[in-house]
C-alpha cells in the first residue's frame, strides 16, 4: 500500500529536556516518505501552533515527559482551533499515564503512543488515520 505524503510537525512542547524519542519518530516518518518539520526542545503552545499553521501541516506530533500533558497538549489543539486549524490532527507520546488517555482524546489529541510502540504502530496510524482524514478534505 502506498503512503499519502504528509507533512508533520514534531514538537517537544514544556520544559523537559529529552528529546530522543522526538528524534526518532521523526527520522521514522522522514524514512517513511513523509515531510517532518522537527521544532526542536522547549517549545510553547502557542509556538507550536503557529509554526504548525505557517507551514501548513497535515499533523502534529508532540513529545512530553514533564507531566504536564493534561495543560499543555489540549492547549494547542485549543489554539490551532480558535486560529481556524481545526483540520490539523494532533497526536502525542511520552511518559503518560494510561489513565490520562481519555481525558486527552476527549479534547482533541487524535492518539497517544506510550513507551514501548514501534515507529511502525505510529505510521499505520498516520496511514490509517490522518492521510483518511486528509483525503476527506480534499473531497470536501
Amino acid at each position: 500500500m502506498g503512503r499519502d505524503r504528509l507533512r508533520i510537525l514534531v514538537g517537544k512542547v514544556g520544559l523537559d529536556g529529552h528529546d530522543r524519542g522526538a528524534k526518532i519518530i521523526a527520522r521514522a516518518l522522514r524514512d517513511a516518505g513523509h515531510e517532518v518539520i522537527y521544532t526542536g526542545l522547549h517549545q510553547t503552545p502557542e509556538q507550536i501552533a503557529a509554526t504548525a499553521i505557517q507551514e501548513d501541516v497535515d499533523a502534529v506530533g508532540l513529545s512530553i515527559l514533564s507531566g504536564a500533558h493534561n495543560t499543555l497538549f489540549p492547549k494547542v489543539v485549543k489554539l490551532l482551533k480558535e486560529q481556524g486549524a481545526e483540520d490539523i490532527a494532533v497526536f502525542g507520546g511520552g511518559i503518560i499515564p494510561k489513565e490520562d488517555i481519555p481525558f486527552l482524546t476527549e479534547n482533541g489529541i487524535k492518539k497517544i503512543f506510550l513507551p514501548g510502540t514501534t515507529t511502525d504502530e505510529v505510521l499505520e496510524f498516520l496511514d490509517k488515520e490522518i492521510a483518511t482524514l486528509k483525503k476527506k478534505v480534499i473531497e470536501w
